[in-house]
């Protein structure tokens, strides 16, 4: 049979509406030129198209055009996010407080600035995998620079009130970032109404192709990085390498139609996976990781208790789902967001992420739960 992809929150498949849209500005009939290439018309054609898909993203997020840089990805807008702006305002203080439960992208980063002298603070989570106001008001410190807390996890799709989060941050004078890389063209974004200074995504988890990303750097009240890519000083001189023209209009094309076509798709995605949880949760030793009230429709997180994962995913070769992260899949280490929830390591090691997506059909999902049910044991 065909393999069933169940993956998701991983990565996703590029829309045929996207990389129709990415053809174009590949070959030498399309719009192929280097956007920095002000001199003739083949950069000026490609300098546009980068204008009008860094409009349309920002008229989405409700941001100033101003404030969309292109990265490779959320990986790169999380170590420019974090340590540019430590960096530039090193002088003001040296505390980050993140969140345990955070993307090894945010960790690691926070990681390596502790190895230069900054003092990182970790908060914790609940079982549902949300945290503490409170811990993070007490935690905020007159020397705290920056907050970095997750929009959605990627293992359990708990979302935070990052709304609520933000809020409390700003009224302390600090910088907030957020990791939007889950929740972005799935939740409402208005960076008008909400006080994030700095947001991340990636273009592969929308639809868009991998290699593409933005981050978000607020102008009012101006927030300034220190790049962390030094070259020609493109992308308002935080981000230099030269544009990927068929990327980043690949790139709108993605969320234009997550925003466009939202509602109908996220209600069609929660529909299937409360199909695939209802088969499932029959199982004696089944148990969801996540509040639904507070989750992301498209991720199932289940611990089956005595069902080591891996030996799961080796019985089930027709499925492809994941052990935790994409990142998490290549350790042999127990998932870190488990534990911080208050999973044990061989409870961590008995869970699976089933992640849906928009080619997800009603017979996958009955095949799925058919399968996992039989090879369960």
């Amino acid at each position: 049979m065909k393999p069933i992809y169940l993956d998701y929150a991983a990565t996703t498949p590029v829309d045929p509406r996207v990389s129709d849209v990415m053809l174009r500005y590949l070959n030498m009939d399309g719009i192929f030129g280097n956007p920095a290439s002000s001199t003739h018309i083949f950069g000026q054609n490609a300098a546009e198209a980068v204008n009008t898909a860094r409009e349309k993203i920002a008229a989405i997020l409700k941001a100033d055009p101003r404030e969309i840089i292109f990265t490779s990805g959320a990986t790169e807008s999380n170590n420019l996010a974090i340590k540019g702006l430590a960096q530039f305002y090193r002088s003001r203080g040296n505390h980050i407080i993140t969140v345990k439960t955070e993307h090894k992208a945010v960790l690691h980063t926070c990681e390596a600035l502790a190895k230069d002298g900054f003092k990182i603070t970790y908060l914790s989570v609940d079982k549902r995998g949300l945290i503490d106001l409170e811990e993070l008001e007490q935690a905020i410190t007159d020397k705290t620079l920056l907050v970095s807390i997750m929009h959605v996890n990627n293992e359990t799709g708990t979302i935070q009130d990052i709304l609520k989060i933000a809020a409390l941050v700003k009224k302390k004078g600090v910088f907030f970032h957020t990791d939007a890389a889950q929740s972005i063209g799935k939740l409402d974004i208005d960076l008008q109404k909400m006080p994030i200074d700095l947001l991340s995504f990636s273009g592969h988890k929308i639809y868009a192709p991998k290699g593409i990303g933005v981050l978000f750097v607020r102008r009012t009240p101006r927030v300034k990085l220190l790049e962390q890519i030094n070259g020609g000083h493109h992308e308002e001189g935080m981000r230099s390498g030269t544009l990927a023209t068929h990327q980043i209009a690949a790139l709108a094309k993605a969320l234009e139609l997550m925003q466009t076509e939202r509602d109908v798709e996220q209600a069609r995605i929660s529909h299937l996976r409360n199909q695939l949880w209802d088969r499932l949760k029959h199982l004696p030793n089944a148990h969801l990781n996540s509040a639904p009230a507070h989750t992301l429709p498209n991720i199932l997180n289940i611990t089956f208790d005595g069902v080591n994962n891996i030996e799961l995913m080796q019985r089930c070769p027709e499925l492809a789902f994941s052990a935790g992260s994409a990142c998490q899949s290549a350790s042999i280490t127990p998932s870190h967001v488990l534990i911080a929830m208050g999973l044990s390591k061989g409870q961590a090691n008995n869970t699976i992420r089933l992640s849906l997506g928009r080619y997800t059909t009603e017979s996958d999902i009955e095949t799925t739960a058919k399968i996992l049910m039989e090879r369960i044991k």
